[in-house]
């Protein structure tokens, strides 16, 4: 077991990526305090941690003060509504979290001399047209869009990470997180694999908005976490594109998640919803040279792992548990 870091916190740390961020902690040997509001988390995801005795969580908005008795190692910043249906569901929690959250996870990290790693996320390259998207890309944001409140709040993250950096000389790192998917994910999420699945496990209609050329890189989470911890533990200082570099189509996945399921819906199309990019794919030279990374897991091998999730979870909810 590495001797660091000893003592974490883990905003968001009951959503889909960090409820596992916060089992691989534990694993590696730390002491864990998730924080979470639940307005997007789940205690379901952390429950088999409540018991644990290196776990705690506490049902709290990090957009208010932010307190930690003892010290702290690392703080890990996962706090945040992500999916684009929360995108005009929870418009100013999204703008509230990602600044006034990330100004108070950063005085935390400030305060107790703590590394600070954001979650930061592809959607600050907007709908790119340079493809792949290296981390030296500035984006071609919409700000004022229905997507902008989550392209712009990352952004200004990642401005202010990057000013507590220069001026408290507070250790930061950014990981520009793209598309992830694998169990805990929610059934009602909104983004394209939880809809597919939920869709073709119960034989209607697959949704696929547009004609489905638009592309996306899919990344299951056990190799995005892998991507985390390595960012983490290393020296660089900056953003960190972590995601697949296999790029795909919409209608690629709905095609084989349709397959999956048993083959038995049809892919209906309906409009593209505004500013939705028409191309997503890391430029992942810079995780290769400094943290060694690269995605593990096939991305079929992934989706049956996924798929026998949403089975369970659909299942669960038929039965009202």
């Amino acid at each position: 077991m590495p001797d660091w870091p000893r003592r974490v916190l883990v905003t968001g740390g009951a959503g889909f990526i960090g409820s596992h961020l916060c089992s691989r902690l534990l694993a590696e040997g730390a002491e864990v305090i998730a924080f979470d509001n639940l307005l997007t988390g789940r205690v379901s995801n952390i429950e088999s941690l409540l018991g644990h005795e290196r776990f705690s969580f506490l049902h709290y908005d990090v957009t208010n003060y932010l307190h930690v008795e003892g010290e702290l190692d690392a703080i890990l910043h996962f706090a945040s509504p992500a999916s684009p249906a929360d995108f005009e569901r929870l418009p100013i929690q999204i703008l509230k979290v990602g600044s006034l959250g990330t100004h108070k996870a950063l005085g935390l990290a400030k305060a107790k001399n703590a590394r600070f790693l954001l979650a930061s996320t592809s959607e600050c390259y907007g709908d790119p047209e340079v493809n792949p998207q290296p981390e030296t890309y500035w984006g071609n944001v919409n700000p004022i869009g229905i997507r902008g409140v989550y392209d712009e709040a990352k952004r200004f993250a990642e401005s202010m990470t990057m000013a507590y950096h220069r001026h408290h000389g507070v250790d930061v790192r950014i990981a520009r997180i793209f598309n992830t998917f694998g169990p805990r994910m929610q059934v009602d999420d909104g983004r394209a694999i939880p809809n597919f699945f939920r869709q073709a496990i119960r034989g209607e209609d697959v949704t696929l908005y547009g004609d489905g050329s638009q592309t996306r890189s899919f990344c299951y989470v056990d190799d995005l976490v892998e991507g985390i911890w390595r960012l983490l533990l290393s020296s660089y200082v900056g953003p960190v594109n972590i995601g697949n570099p296999r790029e795909m189509s919409l209608r690629e996945m709905a095609e084989k998640i349709v397959a999956l399921c048993g083959g038995g819906s049809r892919i209906v199309n309906q409009p593209l919803p505004p500013d939705d990019p028409k191309v997503r794919r890391p430029d992942i030279a810079l995780a290769r040279e400094v943290l060694g990374w690269e995605p593990r897991v096939p991305v079929e091998q992934g989706l049956e792992r996924t798929h026998a999730y949403f089975e369970r979870e659909l299942a669960r909810l038929a039965k009202g548990t």
